[in-house]
């Protein structure tokens, strides 16, 4: 990996152990507005990895298309999911997966940069990292949220910022990892030279690879292995 300037690894699934509780807490929503036929399963498939309200909307459209006001029913369920995952991350246990520390460390010691990047709001990031007492130039050098930017995955906006942030300008010397397929469509729209699938989180090695990475792995230790 020894073109890499700058790694973006996505939070939820990849770097922060949550158990899917983000798409368990959506799932449960959706059931609580009346929508009880969905799974877990089908949330994975059509939301993980997107800002949440995009994903409400997208897990509606592919499963209810038939919906009355279709917009408003995405919004009430968003607003319902937002107050139960709350709740949730509250009373969870929220921690770095098994030697994620160490590796982003072993990255930031050979003078690469590192940007977590997510679908959640940046208050929602934030208390992630403060449950598991990460801060930035620590862990990490710069957090991008989907709050801070226009548009979500799979468009490269928030990739970009975390470059402008960082000072990286080439494209091709940017790596991205994340555990669902919309992540690796990301790194792709930015132009990444390197992008990655992890098991660890939303989808299987096999959706992963329906997006055309570079590698697929089972944890992010495995990275080091790439000759990027």
């Amino acid at each position: 990996m020894n073109s890499i300037e700058l790694f973006v690894f996505d939070m939820a699934g990849t770097t922060v152990n949550e158990n899917n509780l983000v798409y368990k807490t959506l799932c449960k929503a959706f059931i609580r507005a009346g929508f009880t036929d969905l799974t877990l399963e089908d949330v994975l498939e059509h939301g993980a990895g997107k800002e949440k309200l995009q994903a409400t909307r997208d897990v509606l459209k592919t499963f209810f298309p038939d919906t009355p006001d279709s917009e408003g029913t995405a919004e009430r369920i968003h607003a319902d999911f937002r107050s139960l995952l709350e709740e949730a991350y509250a009373s969870s246990p929220v921690t770095p997966y098994p030697g994620s520390e160490d590796f982003l460390a072993k990255l930031r010691s050979d003078g690469v940069r590192i940007a977590l990047n997510t679908g959640y709001d940046r208050p929602t990031a934030e208390m992630l990292l403060a449950k598991m007492g990460w801060s930035a130039g620590k862990e990490y050098d710069v957090l991008v949220t989907a709050s801070d930017v226009d548009r979500g995955r799979p468009h490269p906006d928030m990739i970009l910022l975390a470059m402008e942030k960082t000072g990286i300008s080439v494209p091709a010397h940017v790596g991205k990892v994340g555990d669902s397929a919309i992540d690796i469509l990301e790194g792709k729209h930015a132009g990444c030279g390197f992008t990655a699938g992890v098991t660890t989180g939303a989808q299987t090695a096999e959706q992963l690879w329906r997006a055309d990475p570079d590698m697929v792995v089972d944890e992010l230790g495995a990275l080091l292995e790439a000759d990027a």
